[in-house]
């Protein structure tokens, strides 16, 4: 029978640094107390041992848990995985919090929460009585629910907010990380503006996405600026595909339809691709496409499409890494922190056809 191998302990990394147990834990904890010399000695041990902190074993030591609760919209969410037309929202969350979490020496604890639930309250405290997180990052439209905030506020748990900077005045803040939506939307805008378009119509999420209107006001301004009216071209959809054709349908059954439409996901995109498709429009041609959030979708299509690209997995790593420092006692209250979205230029955009017959 073949021995099993021991396991490397704390024990084993002190004795090879020869340094106490305490040094050791100290330098696991990232603790700020140890001298550059000292932790780089005993990390050389660890790595040379292969040695990984037990959880456990650093939940017993102290007050922490080392566990980050990361909550989505659960009815969303399930359904757009069981519909398979899931986006990698969840994906580059995931990737962003869990690599910043394994720097840190935590773990990123996944749940799903029902925004409009009315046991949200008693979920979410089962959760945290379950974890007894050090932290929780709530993405929209967790990170504007009113009894999700006051939750975690009561069982001290400290929280990050994606996409959301304002609350009332008697509800606790949090640490405020967003995406600069508003800034997005006026990157797409002016793109297609610099090409010639003046009718640019807006497919916008749900009022229920405080992300939603901020991406209209980025639209509106843009237009605004440029002189131009966005009056008429301006259609609500709620990120579903379906949504998507509906509201593709209202702005292109117009007789003054737009040249080109920002769908505020890639879902309402490849919606309003298909019924271009199903009006006899051609994509650029009669038709300029952009989209948010840049999932892998958008690049396969014929022509891929456009679209505002969203730091999701820096967003999630930036909230992460100011929940373990505020634990930490590293600074203050830190001031909101906001991301700037990339835009990615493909096929779908073009100049409008009646600029290109004046040329």
């Amino acid at each position: 029978m073949a021995r099993r191998r021991q396991a490397v302990t704390i024990k084993h990394v002190a004795a090879d640094a020869g340094v106490s147990l305490q040094t050791v834990s100290r330098v696991i904890n990232n603790e700020a107390n140890v001298r550059p010399e000292m932790r780089e000695k005993v990390q050389a041990s660890i790595d040379k041992l292969g040695y990984v902190p037990s959880i456990a074993a650093q939940r017993m030591s102290g007050s922490r848990s080392y566990l980050i609760l990361a909550l989505n919209d659960r009815e969303r969410t399930i359904a757009d995985w069981r519909a398979r037309q899931g986006t990698d929202w969840v994906d580059q969350m995931l990737l962003g919090g869990m690599l910043e979490c394994a720097e840190h020496g935590y773990r990123l604890i996944f749940e799903l929460v029902d925004t409009h639930n009315d046991h949200v309250e008693r979920e979410l405290g089962a959760a945290i009585a379950a974890l007894q997180p050090d932290g929780a990052i709530l993405t929209p439209p967790h990170s504007d629910n009113p009894q999700i905030l006051e939750t975690l506020a009561r069982h001290n748990i400290p929280f990050a907010r994606i996409g959301a900077q304002m609350v009332e005045d008697d509800l606790p803040e949090g640490i405020c990380v967003s995406m600069d939506d508003e800034g997005g939307a006026r990157l797409a805008t002016r793109h297609l503006l610099d090409r010639g378009h003046r009718r640019i119509g807006m497919i916008s999420g749900p009022a229920e996405y405080r992300l939603a209107g901020t991406r209209v006001d980025g639209w509106r301004a843009e237009l605004e600026a440029a002189g131009l009216d966005g009056a008429g071209l301006l259609e609500a959809g709620d990120f579903t595909y379906a949504s998507g054709v509906r509201a593709a349908r209202a702005l292109l059954s117009r007789a003054d339809r737009p040249s080109a439409i920002i769908a505020s996901n890639d879902q309402m995109a490849l919606a309003t691709a298909e019924i271009a498709a199903e009006l006899g429009l051609a994509i650029p041609g009669d038709l300029s496409l952009v989209s948010f959030d840049n999932t892998p979708l958008v690049r396969f299509t014929r022509p891929p499409l456009t679209a505002v690209d969203q730091p999701i997995a820096e967003t999630t790593a930036t909230a992460v890494r100011m929940l373990i420092a505020a634990q930490r006692g590293d600074e203050g209250t830190p001031e909101p922190v906001m991301i700037p979205m990339g835009f990615e230029v493909r096929g779908s955009t073009a100049a409008p056809a009646d600029c290109l017959q004046e040329s």
